[in-house]
Formats: C-alpha cells, structure tokens, sequence
C-alpha cells in the first residue's frame, strides 16, 4: 500500500468532497475510462422492451449463489409487470407464484445440507408485505436467527455473496429482507402527516421498523441478531431503540447517519412526496479498490449516494470544530429540496432508463465478473423501474449533503439501555419462548454493537469511533447504577472494524473477509447465549 503523510489510516482522511465529479478534480485523477452511460442507445430501448421482470432478475442474481444453481423465487412482487419473456433459468411466471424451496445436500453442497426460500410475507393494511429470502441448514435445530437490511433503493440480491458464506454456521437461519416500498417489497402510497420537523423524522423512520417488527412477530422469532448496510444500518438503530429486548446483537456496515451537521438538523424539510440521491451514479468501483497502480486507494471510495467525512481525528481528541461545509451544487439542492429521485428520473425516462441506470451500475460493480455485473445491472433497473414508495422518506430522514437530521450520534448510546416490555406486553407480541430470566429485568442490560467500514468507505468512519465511544461510556454510566441482576447479565460492548480493500458497499466489495467477521460475530454470539442461558 503506498504511504502518505495524512491519509494511511481511514479514520483519519479529511473531509472528502460531495461529487465524484468534485474528488477527482481535487485529486487530479485520470478521466473516465468509459462514457457516463456505456449502455447504448439500441441497447437500452431493448433492456426497455424486454421489460425483465424484478423476480426474473433477482432470481439471476440468486443464481450466482455458491452451491445453489436454481434458486427459489416466488413470482409476487411489487408494481412491474411480470416479463413476457422467459428466464434462462426456471422460473414459475405465475404472478401469485409461491416458490418451492430449493434443498441441497452433501453431495452437491460440501457445506450443506441446506434449504433456501423465497416468500412474501403479508402484513396488515392494505398493500404492505416484505419480499423474504431465507437459508437454514437442514437437521440442524434453529438457535439463532439473522436479518440482514439493504441500503436506500437497493435489495436483498445485493447480498448473493454473503448468503452462502454466513449459512456454513452451525445453528444459524439467515433471512434478507426487503424494506418496505423498495426492493421486491410492497409499494404502498408514502406519506406524512406530521406538521414538525420531529414528527415526520419519527414517521419516516416507523414506515420500516414498524414493518419489521411486525414480520418479527408473524415470524414468532423472539431475539435476532440485525445486520444493517448504510440506510439499513441507520434503520437497525432505530429498531433497536424502538422496540427493545428483541436483539442479541447490531451490526452496521457503514451506516448512513452518524455523525451530527448543524445544517442539517436545522435544514427545511420537504413537502412533496418524492426524495432525491445522485451520487451513486457517478464511481468507478473497480478503480475504487485497486488503483492504476495495483495499490489500494486511500483517498475515499466515493461509494453511494451523497455523503461528506467529518476529520477523525477531532472526534478522537473529543474536538468540536464543525466540518467544513463543501458547497453543494445547485442542481442537486433543488432536485433534494424538490424531492426528484434518480429512480424517478430512470422511470420517466422510458426506452433511456436503463442507459441512465448504467451509469451506476457499470460503476458500482465493475470489479465483478461480467455475468454478475450484467445480471446486477438487470436486477437493480428492474427495482429502479417500480412504483415509486419508500424511496421518498430520504429526503426526510437525511438533508442535503446526507448528514441526518436526527443525528444517530445522539442516539446511539440508548441502543441496548431501553426500558424492558412487561411479560404481559411481550407474550402478547410473540408466541416464542423468551430466554429465562431476561424478562424479569426492568430495562435492557446492554447488547454488542458492531460497526463496520470499508479501509476506503466514503462514509465518516470516525463516527463510527465516535459511537462505540458513545457506547462504552453510557455502559461505564449503567454499571455505577446498576443491581446485581443487571450486572450478572451486562452484555454491553462496541467495536470498529475495517475490511480491506473495500469502499462503503463492503458487504460486496471485500465480500471474503466480512464473511469471515461476520462468521465469527456469529459464533461468538451463538457461545454468548449458551453461557447466558447456563448461569439462569
């Protein structure tokens, strides 16, 4: 790796500036090696008329899953027509299509046996239901249970190369969700009715985490384990400090939504339905990793969409000097402010959509296998294509420039401190049996919290430092206070890890080793309960 004077560490580069456009310049980088939109135009008008449905697409995504070969997909999804096309692979085109699961063994699955799924699971009102992919290992009994969230606009597919690695755990059913309005989820009408600004956070906020919780409960899973990326992340916390008691452990791969900016706590809210994001259309994620050199960059991965670094080292030295303010192009303030989403643009755009789409996607994933990135390229404009939902809570949630205007820096600390449900309230919520003992506490003792960050994430590592700062210290503050019950069951700890050659997508960029970590998070939790368990 070459050395610099100031930017080695990821948690100590500077600010980066918001456009990609921006960090070159300021870098003096190389031009582009391709046009913005490599999709040509012949190209595009036929991806257009072939109208490839999101099941066929994800269903080619899941086929690139180790050991699988013909994954499950069920055929009910969100607004777009099923294509009339037929998959490459098998694929029921039935639209109320319910998939079969797909059961592998030692032979074919050195790994193995296990069993995947795909299902639709309904929930109350009208319109709401969670796209669900599952894998759990056969003749094994199911002791913990892991939820994985996807980032803004994006969907479960996006984790094909984690699904195989984090299933080898013994003991472990892994489920991947689409929230609510994205994904092959549900798309119901977004919308706000609060009048103050606190008001439409918490009802931007709730439209997901009230979906999971109510999923948790149809599920009967009592305690899980969540694993969030980046707006998933920022929604993971949220959970947690909503609806205490149901985690064994939080996982954030780079979430969006640490650290705290005064504009954007103090920026005007939007009115219209619609939200905005620009800057995932403008990296070269293969160039991200690996520069022209063969060394690894260390200058940010300009990974998704509009964020700007807060300097680590005044977080770690506790400093309060505000981050410099880089100014924000007027066309993006307008289209945030205006509420305009790129998906909205790709979605206007008809026979060009998927031209505007490959200038995200040739980027994002280039460093893939060609198969793989055409097939991401398809999966993401089939989801870029639907019904516009819950892509219109960001402008809500995040203000431009992506810091969040309900800073998780503030919040943070609560997450495993909660006051407990009575057993009334939890038994009323969930058939499953609680872990003995946990119950009887009046409030939550604490729970592990991961934080993640690609060695180039764009995302402010050092509030992910701040955090687990955060964490520790209201831990140190619970213990002062806390009775021999709650000290028995202290569970309460946080850390920061980096993977290695990998930006803010670091779930897929540096998928080997955070498989790995995330293996050994999941048997360290696994040990975790046992000995807990032992000494009720």
């Amino acid at each position: 790796m070459t050395s610099s004077a100031s930017s080695d560490s990821p948690a100590e580069r500077p600010q980066q500036p918001m456009l990609a456009s921006q960090r070159a310049k300021q870098a003096n980088n190389d031009p582009p090696k391709f046009a913005f939109f490599p999709l040509g135009y012949k190209a595009a008008v036929g991806q257009w008329w072939a109208s490839m449905s999101p099941a066929v697409a994800e269903h080619n995504v899941m086929s690139f899953v180790p050991y699988l070969q013909k994954p499950p997909t069920h055929t009910q999804t969100g607004s777009a027509p099923v294509s009339a096309h037929q998959s490459s692979s098998s694929l029921n085109a039935d639209p109320a299509g319910e998939a079969r699961p797909v059961r592998t063994n030692s032979i074919n699955d050195p790994y193995g046996p296990r069993a995947w799924y795909s299902n639709l699971i309904q929930l109350s009102g009208k319109g709401r239901a969670l796209n669900e992919f599952s894998v759990e290992r056969v003749g094994e009994d199911v002791e913990e249970n892991m939820v994985m969230l996807h980032g803004y606009g994006a969907g479960l597919g996006f984790f094909y190369k984690n699904f195989e690695g984090m299933s080898r755990v013994k003991g472990w059913k892994i489920y991947a969700l689409d929230m609510l309005g994205m994904g092959r989820s549900s798309r119901p009408p977004f919308k706000v009715h609060a009048k103050d600004q606190a008001g439409k956070i918490a009802e931007a906020e709730n439209w997901f985490i009230d979906a999971l919780e109510e999923w948790r409960v149809l599920k009967k899973i009592d305690k899980f384990t969540l694993l969030g990326h980046s707006m998933g992340g920022y929604m993971a916390v949220a959970y947690a400090l909503k609806y205490p008691g149901h985690l064994n452990k939080l996982i954030l791969a780079s979430p969006v939504g640490i650290p705290e900016d005064p504009y954007a706590v103090q920026a005007d809210m939007p009115e219209p339905e619609e939200s905005s994001m620009a800057n995932e259309f403008t990296q070269d994620q293969e160039d991200d990793i690996v520069n022209t050199s063969g060394n690894l960059k260390t200058n940010g991965d300009n990974n998704n969409f509009l964020n700007a670094k807060s300097k680590a080292d005044a977080a770690k030295t506790g400093g309060a000097k505000t981050p410099t303010r880089r100014p924000i192009p007027k066309w993006l303030s307008y289209l945030w402010d205006a509420n305009i989403s790129p998906f909205s643009v790709v979605r206007w755009s008809g026979p060009l959509g998927p031209r505007f789409a490959s200038g995200w996607t040739s980027r994002r994933f280039s460093h893939l296998p060609v198969q793989e990135s055409e097939a991401l390229h398809d999966y993401a404009y089939s989801l870029f294509r639907q019904r516009g939902s819950g892509e219109y809570a960001l402008a809500y949630i995040l203000a431009p420039g992506a810091f969040a205007r309900s800073p998780l820096i503030r919040r943070i600390h609560g997450v495993g401190r909660q006051p407990l449900p009575s057993a009334a309230q939890s038994s009323a919520s969930t058939s499953s049996t609680p872990v003995s003992g946990l119950k009887a506490l009046a409030k939550e003792t604490g729970i592990p919290v991961v934080l993640m960050y690609g060695e180039n994430d764009w995302m402010d590592i050092a509030g992910g430092y701040a955090a687990e700062q955060k964490l520790k210290e209201e831990k140190a503050k619970a213990l002062k206070t806390a009775t021999a019950d709650e000290k028995k069951n202290e569970n309460g700890s946080a850390k920061v890890v980096i993977i290695q050659k990998a930006g803010h997508h670091l779930y897929l960029d540096g998928w080997e080793q955070f498989n790995e970590v995330m293996r050994e998070e999941m048997e360290e939790t696994k040990r975790h309960t046992k000995k807990f368990r032992s000494v009720q």
